[in-house]
């Protein structure tokens, strides 16, 4: 018998991941473009650092912006995994990978998408760095799922000293 959820509590693992897909398709449209965002980000960068070239401010709003793609697609992939992966726990590299190629074939999707809108342009080096972010991403679910000891080693090192804290107190 599988330990793999069924029907709608199935479903419900999938949710998170479908809100972010479409958080970035509306990323994708003319408003979100680079000289769009540049209104906004450039003053704010120039107000950050007036000593900045314009070549540097622009440098900072494009590095900016391939940040954002990398954060977007690494939030994706996490999501996604947990979709995948539906209640169970642990980590497998088969959930991984699928992860994986549904977060590229989404970034294709969207660069796709992007070559039909005004202002956006659509660059296999945008889908590489979304791609990028889903790798690094899937390293970070990785290190959680098998390697959680630095973070239980913290909670129980906690645990134990409110223990020993409520002892003393009686």
């Amino acid at each position: 018998m599988s330990d793999r959820p069924d029907g709608t509590a199935q479903w419900s693992y999938w949710f998170p991941a479908i809100f972010v897909a479409i958080l970035i398709s509306v990323f994708s449209i003319q408003y979100f473009a680079a000289e769009r965002t540049g209104r906004v980000i450039l003053p704010v960068l120039h107000w950050l650092f007036p000593w900045a070239t314009r070549g540097m401010l622009h440098l900072m709003h494009f590095g900016i912006r391939k940040t954002a793609h990398v954060t977007e697609f690494g939030i994706f992939s996490i999501t996604v995994f947990r979709g995948v992966r539906a209640g169970r726990s642990g980590w497998k590299f088969n959930w991984a990978f699928t992860t994986l190629v549904i977060a590229v074939l989404y970034a294709a999707l969207d660069e796709w998408h992007q070559s039909f809108v005004v202002l956006r342009h659509a660059t296999p080096r945008d889908a590489a760095i979304d791609a990028i972010g889903a790798l690094l991403a899937q390293c970070f679910v990785w290190g959680y799922a098998t390697r959680r000891w630095p973070f239980t080693a913290l909670f129980l090192r906690n645990a134990g000293s409110a223990k020993k804290q409520e002892e003393m107190t009686r």
